[in-house]
């Protein structure tokens, strides 16, 4: 999300040259009477719109659909403090919009210019404010907005895990409560918008943003969608926000996930089809189940249109299809990209002109392709009824968050409720429920005794993933492990290797560490091993070996799916001692470890588990939690077989010479300390109709010696259709928890919605027929039943 820099300057320059004409200075704060419609609170939202814009000159509707990021610094001191005199200079308009006040200088990494405080936040917010409120001719608030994908990502705030992570858990409830706390903590400092969740369906680890989805699967997408907004905004399809709520952002609509050749930006080669089928299915779901207010536009192309520039993505299908009533917003400067990437504008001016026309409401970060509408529309190039719709938009979300009545926050109460005791016990539960357990020779759960070695580039550092906070404070796994053992056990520490010369995810450039000197460190953690029980080793990726690669500069896409890197030779040089060895691996991908699945006495998926990870990771490794999560991706084998994913077609995968088409570890799979019997599925009804219902039951009991949990999955398959369908398709999950000897009957409904598809003229149809009824605790560990749909 972050703009490409090598096109600021240029940019900022064009920018300039059509700069909007400066207003006459107001000696009065507000002309508009105090009477005015827009400043009642008890009359329509509607109605205040459309009185405010009445009173709008062009060059105030503009500015409440521009932004400010990088030329905050301007309207600070030499303190970064507010100047208002900066500000009525820079903008005597009004100021719509600003990105992220919780930031010191912008795009900006917080080791260079550390951000602001809850304290300092609110602080500044409230200086925006009073300005707008009282010293701009109409008084209109300003919008705030921040990032908050897996955590406020500010200083002080909590830290969950990355989404990768939180999707396999397979736990809507607890993915809904952490995004209650990530919207508290972000409206009690006066933001009331954050751009998440991300509802992208992730179908190539190539991608360094795939930590950032919830996985491969439109409907494990959808539902993990679903519960993180309404965690954001509230239950329900309310469209007012809620006190402690914020406006959530869907993002990024649309074929981001599978871009060619796994480079971010990529055009998405997918047809019209394979959008309705996956990529289209969990935004649709959230904007149909939700009160959804703002979407975001992704950056690449699809068949030869970027989303930034597509009227049928946007306006067809958005609103009109699925009924969107709120505004669309750019991703940043994917505006201004239409000009210096896609090659489809000539200018700012053509870019601003094809993305208002195709639905864009706002332009951030910095506007710099919106601040040219002035000078389009009094050409006559721009009819200023798109620039009012846009405005109208914009305004709405102001009328609907409540700013014109309250526009200021409590610096106090910031500070009490940000990162406070129960924010961090759910960011240690979601940790723990986030984590999978691939490999278990026996060797887990380990015994607090003897000499335990704590060997990896990951073990001493916690590492939050990417679109991070800055949390108080970090349990790493060496710390989570030391605390648990106390002195029960020995433990002893060695780096082993580095995976890059850094970990700072802003940082431009990337250099792997030196092979010599990891050598080094691999001879020192040999040695420092070679008296231990037993070792765990971490292994996996820092912030910057994946990543969004923003621009050609900042790249984060990776042609390989093995682990950057001496970290194999560490592992290789390791069990070569022969001890038993559990790998923990924390990573934003998944990564190709074959020879490590082979020879690891236990293998634990971490993912990025946030500030409580290493308590979280040694809860587990000492069976005080007993692992629960499942694989929300399918994990290759190698880079030849992607795409990988579960829900293949019926011709896909004949077969590899010298090789197999099977995955490493399957979609949906993951182990647990106990074990569990599920039955073969009942249905309620063999038969139906094609508008009908029917349930599917199964028993599950916990037939082993500790309490645990399961996550029962449904799959459905089309035997026979008009067009290709996918083997198996997920339609229904449940996490629960068993004591031993414990039953429970766990229960689907299968309807319509379970069986729809879209024919060969594009209509969203259930065909008659035999659908094959799939239930079981991974996508490959399955027993079925037919169900037959009659017209």
């Amino acid at each position: 999300m972050i703009r490409n820099r090598k096109i600021w300057c240029a940019a900022s320059a064009l920018a300039l040259s059509v700069a909007l004409p400066v207003m006459p200075v107001h000696a009065a704060p507000a002309t508009a009477s105090t009477k005015a419609v827009y400043k009642d609170a008890g009359a329509p939202i509607e109605t205040r719109v459309d009185d405010l814009l009445s009173r709008m000159t062009l060059d105030e509707k503009i500015a409440q659909i521009t932004t400010v990021w990088l030329d905050k610094v301007k309207i600070f001191d030499a303190q970064l403090q507010l100047d208002p005199a900066k500000l009525a200079a820079q903008y005597p308009n009004g100021l719509g919009h600003f990105t992220r006040p919780s930031d010191a200088k912008g795009a900006v990494s917080p080791r260079v210019a550390p951000g602001r405080n809850p304290r300092q936040t609110v602080a500044l917010v409230n200086a925006l404010q009073k300005w707008a409120t009282t010293q701009t001719r109409l008084g209109i608030p300003i919008l705030f907005h921040e990032e908050g994908l897996h955590g406020y990502a500010a200083v002080g705030a909590t830290s969950f895990p990355q989404s990768i992570a939180m999707a396999s858990s397979f736990d809507t409830a607890m993915l809904r409560d952490v995004n209650s706390v990530i919207a508290r903590e972000i409206r009690v400092r006066g933001v009331p918008m954050v751009l998440s969740p991300v509802v992208d369906i992730a179908r190539d680890p190539r991608w360094g943003r795939i930590e950032e989805t919830y996985g491969e699967d439109p409907y494990l997408v959808g539902e993990m969608g679903v519960a993180a907004v309404e965690g954001l905004q509230g239950v329900g399809r309310s469209r007012d926000l809620r006190p402690g709520k914020v406006f959530a952002t869907l993002k990024h609509l649309t074929g981001h996930g599978q871009p060619e050749s796994g480079t971010n930006v990529g055009p998405a080669p997918v047809s019209e089809r394979e959008l309705r089928e996956n990529f289209f299915p969990p935004f649709e779901q959230v904007v149909k189940r939700t009160g959804i207010e703002a979407v975001m536009a992704s950056y690449n192309e699809i068949d030869g249109v970027p989303s930034h520039a597509n009227r049928w993505l946007l306006d067809n299908v958005l609103r009109e299809e699925w009924g969107f009533k709120g505004a669309v917003v750019s991703d940043y400067s994917a505006v201004d990209q239409l000009m210096s990437i896609h090659h489809i504008a000539a200018n700012l001016e053509d870019a601003a002109m094809r993305a208002l026309d195709a639905g864009v409401d706002a332009d951030l970060p910095d506007g710099l392709s919106y601040a040219t509408l002035g000078k389009l529309v009094r050409e006559g190039k721009v009819n200023e009824a798109k620039v009012d719709l846009a405005t109208r938009r914009m305004l709405e979300l102001k009328f609907r968050a409540g700013l014109f009545e309250q526009p200021y926050a409590d610096a106090a109460a910031s500070e009490k409720i940000t990162n406070n005791a129960d924010a961090r016990a759910l960011a240690l539960k979601s940790a723990q429920r986030s984590i999978i357990l691939l490999k278990n020779d026996g060797m887990l759960p380990l015994k607090p005794e003897g000499t335990i070695a704590v060997i990896g580039p990951s073990a001493a550092v916690a590492r939050l993933g990417g679109y991070y906070g800055q949390p108080p404070h970090t349990v790493s796994i060496l710390d989570g492990i030391r605390a648990k053992v106390g002195g029960k056990a020995n433990i002893v520490f060695a780096q082993g290797v580095k995976i890059t010369e850094n970990d700072d995810w802003w940082e431009d450039s990337v250099t792997k560490s030196d092979p010599a000197e990891n050598r080094k460190l691999i001879a020192q953690a040999v040695e420092a091993a070679r008296g231990v029980d037993r070792i765990v080793l971490t292994l996996g990726d820092t912030e910057q070996s994946s990543r969004e690669g923003w621009a050609d500069n900042h790249l984060g896409d990776r042609p390989s799916l093995d682990l950057v890197g001496e970290q194999q030779e560490l592992f290789d040089a390791l069990k070569a001692l022969g001890k038993p060895i559990t790998v923990v691996l924390i990573n934003g991908r998944p990564a190709s470890t074959v020879t490590i699945s082979e020879q690891a006495n236990a293998i634990l998926e971490g993912w990025y588990l946030g500030e409580q990870g290493g308590n979280a990771v040694a809860d587990v490794l000492f069976g005080d939690v007993n692992p629960g999560g499942k694989l929300p991706v399918t994990v290759p084998r190698s880079v030849g077989q992607l795409p990988l994913f579960y829900n293949a077609k019926p011709s896909a995968r004949r077969g590899y010479l010298f090789d197999t088409t099977d995955p490493l570890y399957p979609f949906g799979f993951g182990l647990s300390y106990t074990r569990f019997d599920l039955s073969p599925p009942r249905l309620a009804a063999t038969t139906i109709g094609t508008g009908g219902k029917t349930t599917v039951s199964i028993d599950v009991r916990n037939s082993g010696a500790r309490e645990g949990d399961e996550v029962v999955q449904l799959y459905i398959r089309d035997k026979v259709s008009s067009v290709t369908r996918p083997i198996k398709e997920l339609k229904g999950f449940q996490r629960i928890t068993l004591k031993p000897g414990e039953s429970r009957t766990v229960t689907f409904t299968i309807s319509p919605q379970s069986l729809w598809m879209w024919n060969d003229h594009m209509e969203r149809v259930v065909e008659p027929g035999e659908f094959e009824i799939m239930t079981g605790n991974s996508s490959v560990a399955l027993q079925s039943a037919t169900l037959t749909v009659t017209p």
